[in-house]
């Protein structure tokens, strides 16, 4: 009995061993078929069998801002006396290319191109007139045009010296060329945003304000104020012009141009003529502007350049301030009047925004230099290339009656812009133009 028990027992265990060894083996054949079946295709890896990923410098230079510079160049008074405009007289008609001549390399350069047109083109038909009341050739338009400006300023004391009709001739006169932004004057009843002309550049968007201290009478008509925009206050009853107080509109439209621009620029012509520093009037007004959200503030009117300097409002603003940059050509009898100054400012836009780059902002020293017996302009120089000889065969010295030295304008140049003078080498060679990236 106890060996059948015993032999049962073998028996059961037997069959359980050979049991499992089935169960085992159909397990392992099933395992590798569908591995087998799968091996075309890729395994799910676990995470801690995850690849490393590849480095690649191109991907990580596409998510990189690249950042570039914007320049920006303006000059001063473009005030066309009948030496000026007999100077472009040809056979056939009339040529003013030339003004522009001594500057062509900063215009090449830069992207925004200021000039402040002093006198009006109310139209050939009317016959040219100088000082007081002046009347300037329609082709210098085409001159600017084609030089490369795309802003020019119409706000100036000698804009109504052809009546409202010499200002609506310019207005049309403008419109054959489309590519230049004109500042200060406008067509009649427009609207708050129509008065901010902005100009995109490079992605960036700029906003040029323009106003004039007056139309060189103590009162403005309404027709005049509802095309020409004026700097100073003006009493609504009278139309007397206050000539101590900003213009409230100017405050309004700087605030209009800061919710629509990256850049404010106010252009104003005001200051006081031949005077080389700025009036305390201009400083209240260059503060005021600074504190409503001007970015910079380029002056003109004086004949003569007034230092370059930061504001620095009570509020946190700050902007570059250019008081005066003189004539641009004239033939004034003034020694200080043939130095002028072209602004040249460099915006540097980076992932954080768009601000002024110290290192190559300031201002360029200019000679205006004209013959006389009869009076014709000749060329505008760069004072660090202008000779005492050049200085001594300047028709200044006859036509005005006075002395006129190198060493002067060197002189004065170092007293009124100080520190703020760019050689040209440091805008044309060293500085590299960087446009934005596509």
């Amino acid at each position: 009995m106890k060996n059948k028990k015993q032999y049962y027992c073998c028996l059961v265990t037997a069959l359980l061993l050979i049991t499992c060894s089935l169960i085992c083996g159909l397990t392992h054949l099933d395992f590798n078929t569908v591995r087998t079946a799968n091996a075309s295709e890729q395994p799910a890896l676990l995470p801690d069998e995850a690849q490393t990923p590849v480095y690649n410098p191109q991907e990580e230079l596409a998510d990189t801002f690249q950042e570039y510079d914007i320049t920006l160049m303006a000059v001063g008074d473009n005030l066309l006396h009948m030496g000026i405009v007999n100077t472009g007289k040809q056979s056939g008609g009339r040529n003013y290319d030339f003004l522009f001549d001594g500057i062509r390399s900063f215009l090449g350069q830069a992207d925004l191109k200021i000039i402040n047109q002093e006198t009006i083109m109310g139209g050939n038909q009317l016959g040219f007139h100088g000082y007081p009341l002046f009347n300037s050739p329609s082709e210098v338009s085409d001159a600017i045009a084609k030089a490369g400006f795309n802003v020019v300023l119409q706000a100036t004391n000698h804009t109504s010296d052809q009546g409202l009709n010499g200002i609506e001739h310019c207005l049309e006169l403008w419109k054959t060329h489309p590519e230049v932004l004109v500042a200060g004057l406008h067509a009649p009843g427009i609207s708050l945003q129509s008065r901010i002309p902005l100009l995109e550049v490079n992605g960036c968007t700029f906003a040029f304000l323009n106003y004039t201290y007056g139309p060189n009478s103590a009162s403005v008509s309404a027709a005049v104020e509802d095309r020409l925009n004026i700097l100073c206050a003006i009493d609504a009853s009278s139309r007397k012009i206050d000539f101590t107080t900003l213009n409230p509109q100017v405050l309004s439209d700087i605030a209009q141009a800061r919710l629509m621009a990256d850049i404010v620029v106010v252009c104003p012509h005001w200051g006081t003529e031949y005077a080389t520093v700025p009036s305390s009037t201009q400083e209240q007004f260059a503060m005021q502007m600074t504190e409503a959200g001007a970015d910079v503030i380029i002056g003109t009117h004086p004949h003569v350049v007034q230092p370059v300097t930061w504001i620095e409002a009570e509020n946190g603003n700050r902007a570059l301030c250019y008081y005066s940059l003189g004539n641009y050509v004239s033939t004034q009898k003034n020694p200080k009047s043939m130095l002028e100054g072209l602004a040249w400012i460099t915006f540097h836009v980076s992932q954080n925004g768009i601000s002024i780059s110290e290192e190559n902002t300031g201002i360029v020293p200019l000679v205006c230099h004209y013959t006389s017996g009869p009076v014709r302009l000749k060329s505008v120089y760069l004072l660090e290339d202008y000779t005492e000889k050049l200085a001594q065969s300047h028709g200044i010295i006859p036509y005005g009656g006075v002395s006129f030295h190198l060493k002067s304008l060197q002189q004065w140049s170092d007293e009124i812009l100080g520190n703020w003078v760019l050689p040209a080498s440091q805008i044309l060679i060293t500085q590299q133009y960087c446009g934005r990236p596509e």
